[in-house]
């Protein structure tokens, strides 16, 4: 394996390395599949059939089972699956919860802030907007828990995330919205603490993208059954029937029609995951990867993490600085290492600082993060000498 110090990465071009990563997967979204993973592996019965037949029905619920086992989830909680991915989920939220009291968002990375747009300028609520930069998180302390709080559990897009739950007191007054996408199956969250939260699957189970996860407390569907917002609501975000929760929802009768191969792509994942010993072996997995990752920055004094302080570091989203580097020398070093089929899609979120944003998810094998470490010094000499 060649091997290059940090005097000399940047100075001259260096040989490339003989080993490459096994599976060269390093996108935030969608993430590597599950090792193992293959198309002809997964079940295919429910293909063609009804999602809403007998079949579908219980492929369904039997997702939403595997989810909750999981993610321990308390049975308080409802798990229903939505249209939109995060995305939609997060929004059907809003959408049907907020405006019955004051409204707390906070933003330090590109998500956050489309929850900021969307509570100003479509729903109008003039929110309180606490914000931070990359890389930083905003004073917590500064929250207003009288308000509805929204938040993104982990910022995939500045790798910056909450360090814990403690800052939520549990005599709140409003809801917590916790976008937690790229938490969920990564951290042991504190489900006492959430009220709602989203994810999709295309992040921590390396699932396909186009579905929502969304996860109620019981504070969340008291507040669904004695509020009404005074906007109008698309069909796709209708939660209530009748006055009531629609449960069917939380039971596998979706809104509207589901990818059943997208399910049973999620099911494959979950299975894996479970035999795997659960979300424990998971999150054990992911933190194995960022300490792999953070052994290869140390060892390197042109990279760097934009989240400086470990205590509010992502372990799946990682986002790193280089020496120097500007959105075209990215462009150039991440091109490099595609085209040698090295590390696919590291270059970091549009929206934010110049960077390599690598998944350290669960998916990932730690061997490929360590086997990326020449690659990157490969490919930093080499677009340095361009």
């Amino acid at each position: 394996m060649t091997e290059v110090t940090a005097a000399d990465a940047g100075t001259a071009s260096i040989a490339k390395p003989a080993t490459k990563p096994a599976r060269p997967f390093f996108s935030s979204g969608p993430c590597a599949k599950p090792p193992g993973w293959d198309a002809a592996k997964l079940a295919t019965d429910v293909l063609g059939r009804s999602h809403r037949s007998k079949l579908g029905k219980a492929r369904l619920a039997y997702c939403i089972d595997l989810m909750r086992e999981l993610l321990k989830l308390p049975e308080t909680h409802r798990i229903g699956i939505v249209p939109g991915s995060d995305t939609g989920a997060f929004e059907m939220a809003m959408w049907t919860m907020l405006g019955a009291r004051g409204v707390t968002t906070l933003a330090w990375e590109s998500f956050g802030e489309g929850w900021v747009t969307d509570a100003v300028k479509q729903l109008k609520l003039d929110p309180t907007v606490i914000r931070a930069d990359y890389g930083q998180l905003p004073d917590l302390g500064q929250v207003n828990f009288a308000d509805d709080v929204l938040f993104t559990w982990n910022g995939t897009t500045s790798g910056v995330r909450v360090p814990n739950g403690d800052w939520i007191p549990a005599d709140r007054e409003g809801l917590t919205f916790a976008d937690a996408t790229s938490a969920v199956f990564a951290y042991d969250l504190p489900w006492d603490k959430i009220d709602v939260a989203t994810f999709s699957w295309q992040k921590v189970l390396g699932g396909e993208g186009g579905h929502g996860v969304l996860i109620l407390g019981p504070r969340a569907v008291e507040r669904l059954e004695t509020y009404t917002p005074a906007w109008p609501l698309p069909k796709v975000f209708r939660l209530m029937a009748k006055g009531k929760l629609a449960e069917g929802i939380f039971k596998g009768e979706t809104i509207n029609t589901p990818s059943m191969l997208a399910v049973e792509d999620a099911i494959f994942a979950l299975e894996w995951g479970k035999s795997l010993g659960g979300a424990d072996a998971l999150i054990a997995r992911s933190n194995a990867n960022a300490a792999a990752l953070q052994k290869l920055v140390a060892e390197r004094d042109w990279l760097g993490n934009l989240a400086a302080d470990e205590a509010i570091r992502s372990t799946t989203s990682v986002c790193l600085t280089v020496e120097g580097a500007d959105e075209a020398f990215i462009k150039t070093f991440a091109g490099l290492l595609e085209k040698e089929d090295a590390a696919y899609d590291v270059a970091g979120y549009r929206d934010a600082p110049a960077g390599l944003r690598i998944w350290c998810g669960a998916t990932v094998d730690t061997a490929d993060i360590e086997a990326l470490g020449p690659w990157l010094d490969w490919a930093y000499a080499t677009a340095k000498a361009a």
